[in-house]
């Protein structure tokens, strides 16, 4: 059989996830024969968090079982449309993570699901923009001031930027490394756009794969200002499953909207006997918008989060674990959905 065959055999194949052929989706990296040897097909998948790869590989060896044996890899990359936009951030996704209102988990859903991103192995960074109330640093158990670090450009000029605090692999960047915890943040929406701006072009987060913004709750300036600043992979809506939960975040998807972010879909948090179970995934299909997965209402989570050890969910035994992989790898191919047709923009180089 020969590669040109199998590359025809291959490419037909529809991925089980996308619903679109591997030959469209340019996911065939390469593909070997040699007589007496078993055939080699490499599949890129468009994200790290694909879930349940071995899905591909049984694929691919099933249409090609009457020529013997064949062997696939898997490699990923990040696709993304370089979502830096104006401020010169070398990100392939930013993600905005927000609610209609506060106390549903948002910053626990953003810190999860930047964490759970990493341990696929991809490049993330978290900012936290809720100004107000900055979270990020009690959940990961970290304390500034970040470092001051001076460049030099071309011309012999210097200027500085922030170096994010990293933890388990993710870098950090939140207002709570640089005001004391108990000091209150009283701004006007000016000084918070110069904030969340600085945030994004005047740290040194280097190239990532994502970049997660847990958004304070509400609708307000902050999501004015990032589109306004930034092409935006998507937005995350975080609620629980009361109806009082519900409206408010009917607004935030509303808000999204106006403003033209997208909208990768919806979690429900605190799922179970309390709060009720359901309300979030009907209301999104109601509105017509993914819905990501839920989290059960579990007093591990909320111990973890008191002690800063929120990236220990997603290690391997944690009972939220399977329940956070799966709005991870489901958020991922939501974006993967949603920039298949979108141009690229051009990344810009701003100090």
């Amino acid at each position: 059989m020969s590669e040109q065959e199998i590359l025809e055999i291959v490419g037909r194949l529809e991925d089980p996830e996308l619903g679109r052929s591997f030959s469209d989706l340019k996911m065939i990296k390469s593909v070997t024969a040699a007589e007496k040897e078993p055939a080699q097909v490499c599949i890129e998948l468009p994200t790290p968090a694909y879930p349940q790869p071995e899905r591909i590989t049984e694929r691919i060896q099933s249409a090609l079982s009457n020529f013997g044996d064949v062997n696939v890899e898997l490699t990923s990359t990040v696709r993304g449309n370089e979502t830096g936009g104006k401020v010169g951030l070398k990100v392939k996704n930013v993600i905005a993570v927000g609610s209609g209102k506060g106390g549903v988990g948002k910053s626990t859903v953003a810190a999860t699901l930047a964490f759970g991103l990493q341990t696929y192995g991809a490049k993330v960074g978290l900012v936290d923009a809720d100004v107000y109330g900055p979270s990020i640093p009690h959940l990961t158990g970290t304390t500034g001031p970040p470092a001051m670090v001076q460049y030099q450009t071309a011309d012999g000029q210097t200027y500085e930027r922030m170096q994010p605090i990293e933890v388990g692999g993710v870098k950090l960047m939140s207002i709570g490394f640089i005001v004391k915890p108990e000091q209150a943040v009283i701004w006007r929406g000016p000084m918070l756009h110069k904030a969340l701006t600085d945030f994004l072009q005047r740290t040194e987060w280097e190239e990532l794969d994502y970049l997660v913004i847990d958004m304070p709750p509400g609708t307000g300036d902050v999501a004015l200002t990032l589109s306004q600043t930034l092409n935006l992979a998507g937005a995350v809506i975080v609620c629980t499953p009361q109806q009082v939960a519900l409206l408010d975040a009917v607004k935030a998807v509303n808000m999204f909207r106006q403003v033209k972010i997208p909208l990768l879909g919806v979690v429900e948090n605190m799922t179970g006997d309390i709060f009720g179970r359901g309300g979030a995934k009907q209301k999104a299909e109601e509105m017509n918008i993914t819905f990501l997965g839920e989290l059960p209402i579990d007093a591990g989570i909320r111990e973890f989060g008191d002690a800063g050890k929120i990236a220990e969910l997603l290690e391997e035994g944690n009972p939220a674990r399977p329940h956070l992989r799966n709005i991870v790898e489901q958020t991922a191919m939501e974006i993967v959905r949603q920039s298949l047709d979108k141009p690229g923009l051009p990344t810009l180089e701003i100090l």
